[in-house]
């Protein structure tokens, strides 16, 4: 089974052409950072542009670099939701036109479906059930992993998500977009323990993240010392803001983990490719004898890969879509397994 996967749900333009759900023949990303760069993060509208700009060429080289032809596709894949609304139309209209033209089956995929996936690309030896931690700059979500196109979440943020919270706290400490990765640099050279930071607790759900907290306290350190004049070890502080969420990550997950009987952990999304987050799983997973998988740091980040990979397990489930596909900015991960079993 040949299937393309095209995802444009941020500021990455990715295209991915895999056989059989996890050999992946081509994976190309046109990434938009330097650009955004310029306004220390991702404006939509730009990004929406760029996609309109790069969609067809970073389609057409993900097909050549597949040495594969339209007409030898099985289907076509799609990020459909959730994400920046104009960036996701890009995407899901180009498939649907090329759908059309091709008469090949259009795949709704959901995003989070696709980072999840990203684990059997590289772990083809990992089946459901299994629990996984998914981790971005929008999602900081616990996920049960029943089947490849059937979840139950356990837990979720309830503001900031850690991806979003790491990038907030880099920007107060004065580091460039895209903050998280200096923020981790930084944070190798400093002390974690030097700064004690808020972890909330989730009074009705154990297994919930709040991470607004920790932000506000580190933008209200930064500017009381700013106030008085004393300087900040900014690399101690990075080394503390890391660590804090890292652990929070962890515990939530081993709990999780614990309580529902799971013995196998993933994790997924941009923020699994932080050192610290990555080492304190490992840590904890080891201890306790769970089997952890992590993506490499290649397939963390948006990429068509994870959509091809996904969109595959998806098709075969029998997901389907027509030409009344529309785009969305927010979609539980378990409502699309929902509405999969019908046409969308």
């Amino acid at each position: 089974m040949l299937i393309l996967g095209i995802e444009s749900s941020c500021d990455e333009t990715a295209a991915s052409v895999a056989r059989d759900h996890t050999e992946i023949l081509s994976n190309v990303v046109s990434s938009q950072v330097e650009e955004h760069k310029l306004y220390g993060g991702v404006v939509p509208e730009i990004a929406s542009r760029r996609h309109c700009e790069n969609v067809l060429p970073v389609v057409q080289k993900a097909l050549d670099d597949a040495g594969v032809t339209l007409a030898e596709l099985d289907s076509i894949a799609v990020t459909a939701y959730p994400g920046l609304i104009g960036a996701l139309l890009v995407g899901v209209n180009f498939a649907k036109g090329l759908a059309l033209a091709s008469g090949k089956p259009l795949v709704p995929t959901h995003h989070l479906a696709g980072h999840i996936a990203s684990n059997y690309i590289a772990h083809p030896e990992l089946k459901p059930p299994y629990l996984c931690l998914v981790v971005s700059g929008g999602h900081s979500h616990l996920v049960e992993v029943l089947s490849h196109t059937t979840f139950r979440i356990l837990g979720r943020t309830r503001d900031d998500a850690a991806g979003n919270a790491l990038t907030k706290c880099a920007r107060a400490m004065g580091y460039p977009y895209p903050g998280g990765i200096h923020l981790d640099k930084a944070s190798k050279s400093g002390n974690p323990d030097a700064f004690p930071l808020p972890k909330p607790k989730i009074a009705d759900n154990a297994y919930d993240f709040s991470f607004s907290g920790l932000k506000t306290a580190v933008v209200n350190l930064l500017h009381n010392a700013s106030q008085k004049g004393t300087p900040v070890c900014t690399e101690d502080l990075a080394a503390s803001v890391q660590a804090t969420i890292a652990e929070v990550l962890t515990e939530h997950t081993m709990r999780a983990a614990r309580e529902h009987g799971y013995t196998t952990i993933a994790v997924a999304g941009g923020v699994s490719a932080n050192s610290g987050v990555r080492a304190s799983l490992q840590k904890a997973c080891e201890k306790r004898g769970y089997t952890l998988y992590m993506p490499p740091l290649s397939l963390c980040g948006d990429n068509g890969a994870m959509i091809a990979c996904a969109g595959s397990y998806a098709f075969e489930a029998g997901i389907r879509a027509d030409s009344s596909l529309n785009a969305s900015a927010t979609m539980e991960l378990t409502a699309w397994g929902e509405q999969s079993r019908r046409t969308v």
